[in-house]
């Protein structure tokens, strides 16, 4: 019996590889991870256009940088193996909200806003779903906020919506999860060292969070004073 059990889990494990190895190199799959490509560089690309916009009219940009990238076909694979969904193009497009991604980095929490107001005013992009984490924390102290979009992309015969995530983060916030994923600890880290390492990244957190605050502040009282100096010149 357990030679049955073996020869089975045997099998399961090469179709499982051969599942892989055909999401890996169908033509199919490049053509899908073409049409993700497509559609970050459209989402991309109205950033940049609201950048200039804003530079040109207001003298002052709200984004500070533009980042993109596209999950790698592994990745993709585990996080389908993890979710326990069939290795197929259906159940990426069906399933996975973050193949294609974009980072908007702002220099102010209201930016932030401001952004992604912006961008959902565009009659071409739809909202499937919002998860704001500057206004409710991950547990470890992680604040960004996530859109999850769909946009079109214009192909020779047909239009085809494609989902992107955008993630709007100030320079402080991506300067945390920047080095908090940098300095990610290994398991074989003792229990009291590691829970002392998360409450450590939780205060830093913190602490990025507040001065951020400030900033605005700061910000917003440089503005208030040029306006009266500007009145009164």
């Amino acid at each position: 019996m357990s030679d049955m059990l073996e020869i089975e889990d045997n099998r399961s494990e090469l179709s499982d590889e051969m599942k892989k190895l055909q999401l890996r190199n169908s033509k199919e799959t490049k053509q899908l991870m073409t049409y993700y490509n497509c559609a970050m560089l459209e989402i991309e690309t109205k950033f940049r256009v609201l950048s200039q916009e804003f530079s040109l009219e207001q003298d002052y940009n709200p984004i500070e940088t533009i980042k993109s990238r596209l999950k790698s076909m592994d990745s993709i694979i585990d996080k389908l193996q993890r979710k326990g969904l069939p290795l197929e193009l259906d159940s990426i497009e069906n399933n996975l909200k973050d193949v294609a991604g974009i980072r908007v980095i702002c220099p102010f929490l209201s930016d932030i806003y401001r952004m992604a107001s912006c961008l959902m005013e565009q009659d071409d992009i739809v909202l499937i779903e919002k998860k704001d984490y500057i206004k409710n924390p991950k547990k470890n102290g992680y604040r960004s906020l996530h859109l999850i979009v769909e946009t079109p992309i214009f192909l020779q015969k047909e239009k085809r919506l494609m989902k992107v995530e955008v993630q709007f983060r100030t320079i402080a916030m991506d300067f945390w999860a920047s080095l908090e994923h940098r300095m990610h600890y290994k398991k074989d880290i003792d229990d009291k060292i590691q829970e002392m390492l998360v409450a450590e990244l939780r205060d830093c957190a913190e602490e990025s969070a507040n001065l951020d605050i400030r900033m605005e502040t700061v910000k917003d009282y440089i503005e208030e004073n040029t306006e009266k100096t500007q009145k009164y010149s």
